[in-house]
């Protein structure tokens, strides 16, 4: 490791904290119906909307219709973006005449980008049309993401409200968040991504004659010219990472240049993607009456965080003993002597990879600027064991922060058992319904991940995909299934995915992570509200503590270890050891 990439990683976390405190202010003034010109602005459109709906501001539902309303809502998106994908060859803004796309690839990017997960199986500039792109999936990176804003908001409201039946109006909470978060903050945001080189146009690709001619390697033909596909990518990008989405206009995500041209856009698309989800964490601690609430979970986030990218950078700065013992410098910019450069920007380096990578796990953004198959065996656990934690470390807009409260029940619970008084969390009794809906919530995701990881692994379709074989190959499996389990999208990209038994059962498996998740959570925000507030007394654990804030990082961290030590044990960790070996 450098001073220099230890002085980078530190400078984003200084200013991640500085980000998150405003627009927490923000966000609480927008569930206030305080948006101020934004509201004047928007207001119209809102009521509109409401209309079309047939609902009305001051509706709202107990957990059961608000949960109905997030599955309808949700399957009419599936079916509407696997229909534009099916069409798209006789739609228009499609200059390169895509055709339509292959039935099981399209089910499984419909259902990718509704569940927020945006895992891809396929190359963005060779399938999809600029409508397709637009249309379909950057409508629903503003939309999932406010899925997941709402039933963050209904559980919060489960805790600061007592005796009542209701949680709000999902209607009404999806419209405002997209109307007065996302779509402004995404608007500042591409416009700062276009000035600074990201291309954002409606022409038609182009070809670029090249200097001296080549040979296509695939077909031996001959070729004199260079297509350099194009698009309205700014626009998407923004969004792409506000809302923790990461499905890349190009296949080479953010690590293309037309994605991420300088040094000051990927710092840019890091902060982005992060801000939202530590900026929920202390929305939290104001919703609640308590701020003191919030910065507890912040903190107990930024520290995992924290770990996770210097363990990350000190893995990648190691690099690779095999080529060290060949005599090769590996060094180069901010790498140490040996570090490991392979499937990196050398414009970004081994200390901005390493950022991306991390951040990108720790959301549920899973766009990448490097490609994370290339990583040595301890840098890719590092992001593979960040999404094993059930998107708590930040997470995902809205999911992140009504995960980690799944955790912190946990934590109440346990520290309960463990002092032998009846576990409370901000005035509210933990019993045993929200004990059973929690466990739901944290057993499912392992389920979701390991069961499929088992089925691929000795099934001929799924083994034909692997690049590597042994336990690199295993590792790319386990990571792709924890990705979609997670809603994350990022993959080791040596697998290839875009088959019929990745892409069907990837999709079973990303809607069960996602709202096999959220039915609990709306459970348990229902449960609360109709509690009565209980006041705190000399027995009522305090929950902002540091005490508290280690305690809840040991919950995590050991139900994660828990239940992946074992299959990380075969896949990264005998990685290690074997190329340690040689």
């Amino acid at each position: 490791m450098t001073a220099n990439g230890i002085a980078q990683i530190s400078l984003y976390l200084v200013t991640l904290v500085l980000v998150a405190v405003p627009l927490a202010a923000w966000l609480e003034r927008v569930g206030d119906g305080r948006a101020g010109p934004l509201e004047r602005a928007f207001g119209p459109l809102e009521r509109a909307f409401y209309r079309l709906l047939g609902t009305a501001a001051d509706a709202e539902q107990d957990w059961r219709g608000y949960a109905a309303a997030v599955l309808v809502f949700s399957a009419f998106s599936v079916l509407a973006v696997f229909a534009l994908q099916e069409l798209q060859g006789a739609l228009p803004l499609n200059p390169q005449g895509f055709g339509a796309v292959a039935a099981d690839s399209a089910l499984n990017t419909a259902v990718s980008f509704v569940t927020n997960t945006n895992w891809q199986g396929y190359g963005g500039e060779s399938t999809l049309s600029y409508l397709t792109q637009m249309l379909g999936l950057a409508v629903q990176n503003f939309l999932s993401a406010a899925v997941g804003l709402a039933v963050m908001l209904a559980l919060f409201r489960g805790f600061s409200r007592r005796e009542t039946a209701t949680l709000g109006n999902f209607w009404v909470d999806l419209t405002r968040a997209t109307l007065y978060v996302l779509l402004p903050l995404a608007f500042v945001l591409a416009l700062a991504l276009a000035a600074q080189g990201v291309v954002q146009t409606f022409a038609p690709y182009v070809t670029a004659t090249l200097l001296e001619p080549t040979v296509d390697s695939a077909s031996g033909q001959p070729l004199t010219g260079q297509v350099i596909a194009l698009g309205p990518v700014a626009s998407q990008l923004a969004i792409k990472h506000l809302g923790t989405n990461g499905g890349g206009f190009f296949n080479a995500n953010a690590s293309h240049p037309y994605e991420n041209p300088t040094a000051l856009t990927d710092f840019l698309l890091v902060l982005a993607q992060t801000a939202l989800p530590a900026a929920c964490a202390l929305l939290f601690g104001r919703v609640t009456g308590d701020r003191r609430q919030g910065w507890a979970i912040l903190a107990a986030m930024l520290i995992v965080l924290a770990v996770a990218l210097f363990a990350a950078y000190a893995a990648e700065s190691a690099g690779n003993p095999r080529i060290a013992a060949l005599g090769v410098d590996q060094q180069a910019g901010d790498a140490s002597p040996g570090g490991n450069l392979e499937g990196k920007e050398v414009r970004f380096g081994i200390a901005r990879s390493a950022l991306f990578a991390v951040t990108t796990t720790a959301t549920s953004c899973g766009a990448v600027n490097g490609m994370h198959d290339s990583f040595t065996p301890l840098g890719g656990l590092v992001p593979l064991a960040l999404m094993q934690f059930s998107e708590t470390i930040l997470g995902g807009v809205g999911a992140g922060m009504y995960g980690m409260l799944v955790f912190v029940i946990v934590a109440v619970f346990v520290a309960g058992l463990m002092v032998g008084r009846t576990p409370e969390y901000l005035g509210k009794k933990i019993e045993p319904f929200e004990m059973k809906m929690a466990a739901i919530v944290v057993l499912l995701m392992p389920a979701v991940v390991l069961l499929p990881t088992a089925v691929a692994a000795v099934t001929p379709a799924a083994l034909a995909s692997l690049s590597n074989p042994g336990a690199h190959g295993f590792a790319q499996v386990l990571y792709a299934f924890t990705s979609m389990g997670n809603n994350n999208g990022s993959a080791f990209a040596g697998l290839n995915a875009n088959t019929p038994f990745y892409n069907l059962l990837g999709a079973a498996v990303m809607l069960l992570g996602r709202f096999g998740t959220i039915v609990p959570v709306l459970a348990i925000a229902g449960s609360l509200a109709a509690k009565k507030t209980v006041p705190a007394g000399p027995g009522t654990l305090p929950t902002h503590t540091p005490l508290f804030v280690g305690f809840l990082i040991g919950t995590v961290v050991i139900v994660g270890a828990l239940t992946f030590f074992p299959v990380l044990a075969l896949g990264p960790l005998v990685e290690q050891l074997q190329l340690a070996a040689h």
